[in-house]
Formats: C-alpha cells, sequence, structure tokens
C-alpha cells in the first residue's frame, strides 16, 4: 500500500524537530491514515494499532458513523459559542445522563479541563455549604488528572510535578486501595476525594474490592464529594460504559473525555444535581467546550457504543481472551510479574525496562505502550479482534524469546 504525502519522511521528521516544542518521545514514523484498527505511516507501512491514540479511538480509527456525523456538522455549524443553545451540544448531555448517575453535564476540550471543571464544582459546593475553609480534596498516590497546574497538583506522581512548583494548594495524597489511610487524612478543610477507578498511566493498577464501596461509604458519612476520574477508563474500555458500574456505587460528579468524541477532543465534567447547582451562570466557562463538532462527533461515538451491545460485549470477551493469551505467556518468561486490567484497559508488569519491546513491536508493525518504564500497557480499539491480539501475542513471544531469553 503506498500512501502519496505531501513531503519526504525525512523532512517531515526534520520539521518536526525545528518546529515543535520538545515535549514528547516520538518514535520515528509518520502516521498518516487510519482505518478499523490499523494505521498506516507515510511510507505506507501497516501497524495494529493496540494503543489507541492513549485509548481515544475506543470504535477505531476513523468510524464511519463519526466521520458522516463530522462530514454533515461541518457542513451546517462549526462554531456559535455557549451564549446560545447548540442542538448538538443537549442531545450528547441528555444521553450521558440517561445513561448514568447524573442529572447535568458540563462540556470542555480535555481530560484535564473536565477535573479542572471537577475540582473548582467541589471546591465552590463545599465553600458554599460548608464554609470558606472546607476546599482540600484528597487524591491517591500514582494518580495522573492532568497536566494543567490544578490537576498537575492533584496528581500524585512528583515526577510529573518537577520544575512546575509551586503547586497549587489544597491537595493531600494517600497511597491508592487504602481506606485507613484515607480516613486518617480527613480534615475539617476536606472537601471531596478524587480517585481514578483504575490508575492507567501509573501501570494499569486496579482498584481492589471493597474500594471504592467503602470510599463511597466514608464520603457519606462525612458529607464529602467523591469525584471519579474516568477520563481513561469511561466509554466502554472496561467492559462497561464507565467503570463505577463494575462497583455498585454511583459518584457524585464524573469526568469524561478520550474516547468520549470518537477521536475529537472533548470533556465532561458529569455531575448530580444537588452538587450542580454551584455553578450558576458566570462562575464557569469554556469558549469551545460543548461545541457543535465535538459534539456532533461524541453523540455518533456514543450511539455507536450503545447501539447493539457488541462494543462493550466485545470489550469484556476480547479482554477476558487477551489476558488469558498474556497469563500464557507469564508461564513462560519468569521476568514477567503480573497480567492486569479490566475489559481492553490491560497491564503486562515486568521486572525488566520494556521501552526496548515497545521498539520491537513497532517495527514488527504493533503500536504498543510502556509505562512506569517497566509496564506495557494495551489499549486496543474496542472492535479488536482475536486474530489480531493473536497476531501480537505471537510477536510478544517472539520478541521476549530473542531479546530477552530468560525463560
Amino acid at each position: 500500500m503506498v500512501l502519496i504525502v505531501s513531503m519526504t519522511t525525512q523532512k517531515m521528521l526534520e520539521e518536526s524537530k525545528t518546529y515543535l516544542m520538545d515535549t514528547y518521545r516520538r518514535f520515528p514514523i509518520v502516521i498518516v491514515k487510519g482505518r478499523g484498527v490499523k494505521v498506516y505511516d507515510s511510507h505506507g507501512k501497516e501497524y495494529i494499532d493496540f494503543v489507541s491514540g492513549i485509548a481515544v479511538n475506543n470504535l477505531g480509527h476513523c468510524h464511519p458513523k463519526v466521520v458522516v456525523a463530522l462530514q454533515k456538522q461541518a457542513q451546517r455549524l462549526i462554531h456559535i459559542s455557549n451564549l446560545y443553545h447548540i442542538e448538538p451540544q443537549i442531545r450528547l448531555a441528555k444521553i450521558l445522563v440517561e445513561h448514568s448517575f447524573a442529572d447535568k453535564v458540563f462540556f470542555s476540550n480535555s481530560g484535564a479541563e473536565a477535573n479542572e471543571a471537577a475540582i473548582k464544582l467541589a471546591r465552590k459546593y463545599s465553600k458554599e455549604n460548608f464554609g470558606n475553609e472546607r476546599y482540600e480534596i484528597i487524591t491517591t498516590l500514582g494518580s495522573f488528572h492532568g497536566r494543567t497546574l490544578a490537576t498537575l497538583s492533584a496528581t500524585g506522581q512528583e515526577k510529573f510535578q518537577k520544575g512546575f512548583e509551586p503547586l497549587l494548594i489544597g491537595f493531600r495524597y494517600v497511597p491508592f486501595n487504602d481506606l485507613d489511610a484515607l480516613r486518617n487524612t480527613i480534615t475539617d478543610r476536606t472537601c471531596a476525594v478524587m480517585v481514578e477507578p483504575i490508575q492507567g498511566e501509573s501501570g494499569v493498577r486496579i482498584s481492589k474490592e471493597g474500594y471504592l464501596k467503602g470510599l463511597r461509604e466514608i464520603c457519606d458519612e462525612k458529607k464529602l464529594i467523591l469525584i471519579l476520574d474516568e477520563v481513561q477508563t469511561g466509554m466502554g474500555r472496561t467492559g462497561k460504559l464507565f467503570a463505577y458500574e463494575h462497583y455498585t456505587i454511583e459518584p457524585d460528579i464524573m469526568t469524561l473525555a478520550k474516547a468520549l468524541g470518537g477521536g475529537v477532543a472533548i470533556g465532561a465534567t458529569l455531575s448530580k444535581e444537588k452538587f450542580a447547582r454551584a455553578f450558576v451562570p458566570g462562575s464557569h466557562a469554556s469558549t469551545f467546550g460543548g461545541n457543535p463538532i465535538a459534539c456532533a462527533a461524541a453523540n455518533a461515538a456514543v450511539e455507536a457504543i450503545l447501539e447493539d451491545g457488541f462494543v462493550l460485549e466485545n470489550s469484556r470477551r476480547m479482554g477476558d481472551y487477551f489476558k488469558k493469551g498474556l497469563e500464557r505467556l507469564k508461564e513462560d518468561y519468569s521476568f514477567i510479574n503480573e497480567v492486569r486490567g479490566i475489559g481492553l484497559l490491560i497491564g503486562m508488569e515486568l521486572n525488566t525496562e520494556c521501552s526496548n519491546i515497545v521498539t520491537d513491536c513497532l517495527e514488527r508493525g504493533f503500536l504498543i505502550n510502556c509505562t512506569e518504564g517497566n509496564v506495557l500497557r494495551f489499549m486496543p480499539p474496542l472492535i479488536i479482534t482475536e486474530k489480531e491480539i493473536d497476531a501480537l501475542l505471537d510477536v510478544l513471544d517472539d520478541v521476549f524469546h530473542r531479546i530477552l531469553p530468560e525463560r
């Protein structure tokens, strides 16, 4: 397959280095096309994508329903601002409310913005109802909530915060999955608890049984707001529309982004009415939040996920299939410590650095991800098949055998 591009790959790589800030460790390829679970670089080489734009392309690349929705909306209205009511935005809010715990939605442009809105909403509600000194939010070590100054301050990982001090005050950190530590950290200043059901960026660390239920009980007892960051876990990634559904609890506020727009940038902060009332005209806003283009794409993406149950069922079924295959590899290779995950958010923890494994798989036509230095993270589109999973498992087996021969 030959793809015609406007400049040579080498020239694109040189100009990327010349004109873009050096904030990413990019692989030396230029992806120019994607369809379904496959993408193609500027040389026409095909890759099977097990990263999904970091859990964004849950429906695969350029899903037909999303593409058509974008085309139609672009011909009608691209931007008008939130000074006016926006029809695709209203439809999207309705479908999210009807399929979740929430009563109200605020739209933004990213997961960080969605979390910013959640932080502001929790503080505003708490100050109005409990006084000005109630503003602290407890988050967990290993968490990742975004790159803005507030969400970076909420993130429980020093490596992301280094160089950006002083951080925003009002955040305290406790170990993930530790209810006693949480309870002991609550003070009269505490207004909310903010957690991810699964910590994706720190190696696919999963909430243990009873943890989220315990958080819910503590928040109810102490009159705290429970915020769930589902930016990475939402929209079917775990086999249910939202990860909290696995735990038989409901949050008070939840954040979404990544897969919500089917590949188009959008964030959402969902809330129960009681807390949403703290936002009134002028208290929070986003110029591009909930714009017609993004909401049209998101409507198509959400409808496709919910349409016949196939996507959610496939996420569950293929997740189980994939984990079993990875567990078989674990039996053969002593450097594999653990395989963990829910649905198609899966981590394989090694006792060695794994970036070279990612590079080897790239050369063989598979996109995978390494996080925390030693955890291979797999986030394929939710439409992935057994055949494609088997192909990756064969490559991983070969790579493990060749570059990590200890058995």
